[in-house]
This record gives C-alpha cells, structure tokens and sequence, in this order.
C-alpha cells in the first residue's frame, strides 16, 4: 500500500471523520471543504489516479458511485441534489494521489456542465 495520506487514513495512522466503510471502501469527511457537505470515498486498495485502474475494477469504481448516493439518501439531500467529482491528474485538479471520488452538497453548485 502507498503512504499517500489515504492510505494512512484507512491504516488508522490519521484520524479522520470516517462516514462509511465497507471491505472495499472508506469515506470521510474532507478536512478542507468546499461545500457544507464535503466527504471523500476512497477504495482501500491502491490507484494513483483513474488512468491506473484497470477494467477488471469497474465494479469498484460502480461501488463508489453507489455508495456516495447511498451516503446522499441515507444523510436527506439526495433529492435536492448533490454533485460527484474525480479528478485525474494534476491538471485535473487531483492534489492527493490516490483515486477518490468527492461527493459535495449543501449549497446549490454552479457551473454545471450539464
């Protein structure tokens, strides 16, 4: 496993505000939100960023996905909305080296892109 603060975070070396976890995933509370709700889900295995997943890992990246509208619904804002995020790269915006999905709500999100 890699020492990016995730990794630290799923060992338990960081403490974080820890919202969800399964044998797959985590998912926390980013400490420097950008919305009211701001909280990251993390895979605990591995990948510096979405180039390095293979397509034998879909369902990982399909669990994220379900898990953070599971966090919406279960939390009362999925239905008055919520954005998902992945970045790739630096160019990207990635700042943290391995792969997390944000999930951000609370305030309406401006700038759409569709």
């Amino acid at each position: 496993m890699s020492d990016s603060i995730f990794s630290r975070i799923i060992r338990r070396e960081i403490p974080a505000d820890i919202v969800y976890e399964d044998e797959r995933l985590i998912a926390f509370k980013d400490i420097s939100p950008q919305a009211p709700v701001h909280v990251l889900f993390v895979p605990k295995q591995h990948y510096s960023t979405l180039n390095d997943v293979p397509a034998s890992e879909a369902e990982l990246l399909g669990r994220m996905m379900l898990a953070a509208a599971d966090y919406a619904k279960t939390q009362g804002f999925a239905d008055r909305g919520y954005r998902l995020v992945m970045n790739c790269n630096r160019e990207g915006g990635q700042t943290v080296f391995h792969i997390h999905l944000h999930l951000l709500a609370g305030r309406t999100m401006d700038g759409g892109f569709g």
